[in-house]
């Protein structure tokens, strides 16, 4: 039998790659899943881009504002996941219609692999630093293609690969973090911080709220696809809730300090350029940097894998050849670095994309279908309460459309004293509710019920039986 057939049969074995499971993980796990998840490079290099156009205080605040705002969102959609064992945008076949989820799902696996080439590519000239500074020989793009192989290794053995090396990943990461803070305000002092001049070019404190809470829903995408392995909704609605908050907040709040004590110390400082953080702080930045990634990308691919996997109900992909596949792309795709130029524009294309789709999500689950989801969600066949008009929820695709363009807008167009995100999902959650009215009348209030998945097919098995 042959390594591959091997590995494939452990998969299957120990599958969590399609329909829903019975989740096991503690609050603290939980917590720490997401507390690794977002000390990451590209949350971190986010801070880089505030300074000096705002004033730091005020950078701080809006950090820690936006992030709070942004993470209801994420442990909303993430309790549909903890109550119904699915994955996030496999939960879009509820609003959308089984084949009208099509369009997030193919959405999401786009952004997905974007964030995956990002993160590669600043891991990769991360690594390539420490290198050079000890051999004097510079090869990023290699470093990159070798730092998205590790993930793809890791992400190919799913979830429980990812709980079991996260806590360690974010212990670390947050101890040379600490140290990093320390020296930062022992350097300077929070005074001098506060006393650069502002030099506002393009951001604006509300474009700064926008995208603090622009990365909060990049994350939402993975949000099911973790939280679906909390034991219950307490330890994913509070674990995902401090994790994510704690680790953004920390990561943005490091990226601003970090990129402050590059002007005081009379450094080039360039935005969103890691090597420009990591000179005057050294080799602890650069390892933070390296170990992020490894700690984030494989939650990233293993949600591109997941939501492939998910995609059509009832399908027989499997999860080793797409995340080989998958993974296969993501390398490749880690080698174009001119992407880090754009990324500015990619978080608004992402809230844009998705903040409409988290408000229909949340509405439809909440409101619409008064908080159950019933097993025919899992159905690919035609009929039954998610095929819509032939297979597609006209309702949810309007006003996604209309959301959308909004939040684009309201961000390039005719920008709002309160940013795009907020007011675009506002929108399209009234305007989904009001065009989903007949919808939630048809239905009667049914109870709480977790899809379990059992040898003989799909049952509805009741929510305590998850305990």
């Amino acid at each position: 039998m042959s390594l591959y057939t091997r590995l494939e049969q452990r998969l299957e074995r120990n599958s969590d790659d399609a329909g829903p499971v019975r989740g096991e993980f503690s609050l603290v796990r939980i917590g720490m899943i997401w507390l690794a998840a977002n000390l990451v490079v590209t949350t971190l290099l986010t801070g880089t881009l505030f300074i000096p156009e705002v004033d730091y205080g005020l950078v701080i605040l809006l950090i820690v504002v936006g992030t709070l705002i942004g993470a209801v969102v994420l442990v909303l959609v993430g309790n549909i996941g903890t109550r119904t064992g699915l994955p996030t945008m496999a939960l879009t076949r509820g609003p959308f219609g089984t084949r009208g989820s099509l369009l997030p799902v193919t959405a999401n696996v786009v952004i997905l692999m974007g964030w995956s080439w990002v993160q590669a590519m600043l891991a990769g000239i991360a690594l390539d630093f420490l290198v050079a500074s000890v051999t004097g020989v510079s090869m990023p793009v290699l470093w990159a293609v070798v730092c998205q192989t590790i993930v793809v290794i890791l992400a190919i053995f799913g979830h429980e690969g990812i709980a079991r090396i996260e806590p360690w990943l974010a212990a670390l990461m947050l101890a040379i973090m600490a140290y990093i803070f320390f020296v930062a305000f022992t350097t300077f002092t929070p005074a001098e911080y506060n006393a650069i001049p502002e030099a506002p070019t393009i951001y604006t404190p509300i474009l700064v709220l926008d995208v603090v809470i622009a990365t909060a829903i990049s994350w939402t995408v993975l949000s099911a696809d973790f939280n679906r392995f909390a034991r219950d909704s307490k330890a994913g609605i509070i674990g995902s809730g401090i994790g994510y908050s704690l680790s953004t907040i920390i990561s943005m709040a490091l990226g601003a300090t970090a990129f402050a004590f590059v002007i005081l110390s009379g450094g080039e400082a360039i935005p969103f350029d890691p090597v420009s953080i990591i000179e005057p702080l050294g080799w602890p930045l650069a390892i933070v940097i390296f170990v992020s990634v490894m700690a984030t990308n494989t939650m990233v691919v293993y949600g591109m894998v997941t939501t492939v996997v998910n995609a059509v109900p009832g399908t027989r992909v499997k999860f080793l050849p797409t995340a080989l596949i998958l993974g296969a792309i993501s390398v490749i795709g880690a080698t174009f670095f001119g992407l880090l130029n754009q990324f500015t524009t990619f978080l608004v294309t992402i809230g844009a994309l998705f903040a409409p789709v988290f408000a229909i999500m949340i509405a439809d689950y909440y409101i619409v279908k008064r908080g159950a989801y019933t097993p025919a969600i899992l159905d690919a066949r035609g009929g039954g309460r998610y095929w819509y008009l032939a297979g597609v929820n006209w309702a949810a695709v309007a006003s996604w459309l209309v959301g959308a363009v909004l939040v684009y807008l309201w961000t390039y167009v005719w920008p709002t004293p309160i940013g795009a995100t907020i007011p675009g999902f506002a929108v399209t959650f009234v305007l989904y509710l009001l065009l989903s009215l007949r919808e939630r009348s048809k239905h009667p209030a049914e109870p709480s019920r977790h899809l379990s998945r059992t040898a003989e097919g799909v049952e509805d098995a009741p929510r305590e039986a998850r305990a």
